[in-house]
């Protein structure tokens, strides 16, 4: 068999068409997009009728019938029930793009047995699904769309776990533009949206718990990604996946491919934004106003910085395990920022055209390429913003801390620390002390603390630390600890 079961599904979304001309839609042009659909899959499943090409008016009609993946499964393993045949219309433009658009819904319902040999019995439903978008066969992917589905919900049961999610609606938009410079990659545009998010989970082991979002909104951006090389790439391995070894042409033939992909993008930047976020179960309720991940990757290739970062606001939390003279400690507000910056994807690139795709040991070779990604050696982690922020407390960090990534002795540290409100800090803990006294050398150490401050302009207690690679300590330029003695 060519390629894996699992694979071959995959491609339906990947690969739909690889020519598209203006010309005259009837049977034969049918047959040869169903031949261009069906050339990469096993020859048994290729005529199993799993894919069906029709020709309609001044498109074509294709359908999947899903159901004939599953024909040869153990009904005692796997069942599924309600995947009726859905269809997709393509229609191709004197561009040599294609026009693709569908409208369908979903109600599929089974048990399967895991590895444990555990039944479990699963749903899945979607009332409508009505997409539009533009697909180029250059790069097997699409240039624009636009996706819209309503009332999902999903469930699976089994003897130990029980889990119902729902979805009210979900949206998502792409759009594309060729990368400045006419080099042939491509930067790309994705947005998302869903709302009424609810997932209950329940087991034998553990209480019941619910999450619930009014509202979940992602961004997605990638510029001068090298779309037709990864395409390539993607093929290249798909029509090897059954080789134990490659020849000296091949492996020159895929080393090829990757340098002409490096670098695999010039930057790319996620965020995802989850409102009113609760999270409930018998032990009590918490959420946030307003979540929020993000994740940034740009720079020049040798030179590339990595950042991500999580911030929550309106932070609550209302629980019997949270003693309540401790409830003004827990954070309102939160956000963690982290960067590490100069990583050497060129020198990485330069370290895969020597790599052998025949080494029985990749682990050792990956560790050499992983050292590349580290100019020197050199390990540099940045925190741009780390604060929390509560009714006693209101606390700023930045910094950065720079290392090796071959020993965790021989590192720096510079960071910034600012506090406000820093004497009702003080007073907080010592209230708290009266009924926890261990917590008075805790009070006595912020007040020592407090010694070392300086005051900014806006009145917030500042700290510049400096730790250094010999061991030496200062905290606003007054020497706290002597560098370590030289052996």
């Amino acid at each position: 068999m060519r390629l894996k079961l699992v694979t071959a599904t995959s491609l339906l979304a990947l690969c739909l068409f690889t020519t598209a001309e203006s010309a005259e839609i009837n049977q034969d042009g049918a047959n040869a997009v169903k031949e261009t659909l069906t050339k990469l899959l096993p020859e048994e499943l290729a005529k199993s009728g799993l894919i069906t090409v029709n020709p309609a008016g001044t498109r074509y009609e294709v359908i999947y019938d899903l159901a004939k993946l599953l024909a040869k499964a153990d009904p005692a393993t796997l069942t599924v029930k309600g995947l009726t045949p859905f269809s997709m219309f393509a229609t191709p433009l004197d561009s040599g793009l294609w026009n693709i658009e569908g409208d369908n819904n979903f109600n599929v319902s089974g048990h399967f047995k895991g590895p444990d040999q555990k039944p479990t019995d699963f749903t899945y439903s979607i009332a409508s699904l009505v997409y539009t978008g533009v697909f180029d066969p250059a790069i097997s992917y699409l240039r624009s769309g636009t996706f819209a589905a309503k009332d999902i919900k999903i469930s699976s049961k089994s003897e130990t776990e029980e889990v119902h999610a729902s979805i009210a609606s979900m949206d998502q938009k792409l759009s594309s533009a060729d990368s400045p410079g006419g080099n042939g990659r491509v930067d790309f545009v994705g947005t998302a949206s869903m709302s009424a998010f609810v997932e209950q989970v329940s087991g034998l082991q553990t209480p019941p718990v619910e999450i619930r979002a009014d509202s979940v909104d992602v961004e997605a951006k990638v510029n001068g990604l090298p779309a037709k090389q990864i395409r390539e790439m993607v093929f290249f391995v798909l029509d090897h996946l059954d080789q134990d070894q490659l020849s000296p042409e091949e492996s020159d033939k895929i080393k090829g491919i990757v340098k002409d992909a490096f670098p695999l993008l010039t930057s790319f930047s996620e965020t995802i934004g989850v409102n009113n976020l609760t999270v409930s179960s018998e032990m009590g309720k918490g959420g946030a106003k307003a979540f929020g991940y993000n994740l940034a990757i740009d720079g020049p290739s040798d030179a590339v910085r990595f950042g991500f970062g999580f911030n929550a606001q309106e932070i609550s939390l209302d629980t019997p395990l949270m003693p309540a003279n401790y409830a003004t400690f827990m954070p309102t507000d939160f956000d963690f920022q982290l960067a590490l910056p100069n990583l050497d994807f060129a020198s990485l690139g330069d370290a895969l055209m020597t790599f052998d795709f025949n080494d029985k040991a990749p682990e050792k070779t990956g560790e050499e390429m992983g050292k590349k990604l580290f100019r020197d050696g050199l390990l540099t982690v940045e925190f741009p913003k780390i604060s929390a922020k509560s009714g006693v407390y209101d606390v700023d960090v930045t910094g950065k801390i720079e290392g090796r990534v071959d020993t965790e002795k021989d590192y720096s540290m510079e960071a910034t620390i600012l506090a406000r409100d820093l004497d009702k800090t003080i007073a907080a803990v010592q209230e708290l002390a009266k009924t926890d006294p261990d917590l008075n050398q805790v009070s006595f150490g912020i007040m020592m603390v407090k010694g070392f401050a300086k005051t900014d302009p806006d009145g917030r207690s500042r700290w510049d630390i400096s730790i250094g690679r010999d061991g030496a300590i200062s905290v606003n330029g007054q020497v706290v600890k002597e560098a370590d003695p030289q052996p």
